[in-house]
């Protein structure tokens, strides 16, 4: 049987970590013949990705410029991913997730007569602007997917909702679970030293993330100035956050919780000690979406400071909790996690619905099987 010609297309660091366990799988795949081209959306954090899991890029556009647009990535994603259709000709191109880069890839394969296989496929929050612009990147990019690979049957049901034949929806559990399982080990040392010298058995250690562009402002002054009081109250908590390097999120995280011993201020940590810090600290309070599919598989309770989730999975399972944007709610839900040990117990207990780390290998099989 001619060998099936597949061209992975990712551009940020949490596309190449999804797609890492998928990339590995094609390439040792006899009947596929596989290509990576890499927009490079993001370029030093998507190469630190690539160097964790030793994968080398056979097209790499390099497009990111400092202070980019929307529109800046899409068309330059748009004409570099033509030129490497041309050159390649795969049957089929896969895309992970909903950034830009994902809704430019899908579009420039339509373009070209490529079938599209969306890899996350039917996360939905309800809101078109929000979370701005992955809502909108996601929900482009399956009208034109032929091949939906859903981590959920939730993802299949809103996919289904919205019109998709079934047949073409298949339920594989997500890759950030495969990913995660390749990297997190007991013995992992930091090249933080902070990090290493914290004391996690005795303190309740509770990493942070916030950096979502609809919580700048206000919101975010509500989470950090929660969190804050949070550790005046509490003797026995430290808090780590790596803070992303938004000029704007630095300027409001420093504001409010800088001058605190036990407030740690880090700056933003690669995917494999902060997977590792995943492991070792005792909760977590995010903005992010991939976080809430990671810690679940590690124990560790997700607190969500968000209005909405496309990721209602965990809150029905228990591992995940949302907690809105008013700063009395989410002191208030923290200070329940650090102090009530059933309602941690609970949290931490509750079946990760995520996945079991074999979500890449049954991409691939589908890709396979369906070829025949």
């Amino acid at each position: 049987m001619r060998k099936i010609k597949v061209l992975t297309v990712f551009g940020t660091r949490p596309e190449a970590i999804k797609m890492a366990p998928v990339v590995k799988r094609l390439n040792e795949n006899e009947n596929i013949e596989h290509k990576l081209c890499v927009t490079a959306q993001h370029r030093e954090m998507l190469d630190q990705v690539l160097d964790v899991f030793k994968i080398s890029p056979d097209y790499d556009l390099n497009i990111f410029k400092s202070g980019q647009t929307l529109s800046d990535i899409t068309t330059k994603s748009l004409q570099g991913l033509e030129n490497v259709i041309k050159d390649f000709k795969p049957d089929i191109l896969l895309v992970q997730g909903d950034t830009t880069t994902v809704f430019a890839g899908a579009l420039a394969g339509f373009y070209n007569g490529v079938k599209i296989g969306h890899i996350e496929a039917g996360l939905r929050s309800g809101d078109l602007y929000s979370p701005y612009p992955e809502e909108a990147n996601r929900k482009l990019t399956g009208i034109l997917t032929s091949f939906h690979f859903a981590p959920t049957e939730q993802s299949r049901e809103n996919l289904i909702k919205e019109g998709y034949d079934d047949r073409k929806i298949y339920i594989t559990g997500n890759t950030a679970i495969d990913a995660l399982l390749e990297v997190v080990t007991d013995d992992y040392k930091f090249e933080n030293e902070l990090l290493n010298n914290l004391d996690y058995d005795g303190k309740k250690i509770i990493l942070v993330t916030s950096h979502r562009r609809e919580n700048i402002g206000k919101p975010m002054e509500n989470i950090f100035s929660a969190i804050k009081e949070i550790v005046e109250k509490n003797s026995d908590v430290e808090v780590v956050f790596p803070i992303h390097l938004n000029p704007k999120v630095r300027e409001i995280a420093n504001n409010i919780l800088k001058g605190n011993d036990r407030i740690h201020l880090i700056d933003p940590l690669d995917y494999l000690p902060f997977a590792n810090l995943q492991k070792r600290c005792y909760f977590i309070v995010t903005d992010s979406g991939g976080i809430q599919e990671e810690a679940p598989t590690l124990g560790k309770p997700v607190l969500v400071v968000r209005k909405e989730t496309e990721r209602p999975e965990g809150i029905e399972a228990g591992t995940a909790k949302l907690l809105g944007l008013e700063k009395e709610n989410i002191f208030k839900e923290i200070d329940l996690l650090i102090n009530d040990k059933d309602e941690y117990n609970k949290m931490a207990n509750a079946v990760n619905p995520y996945g079991d780390g074999t979500a890449a290998q049954k991409i691939v099989n589908i890709i396979v099987e369906s070829s025949k």
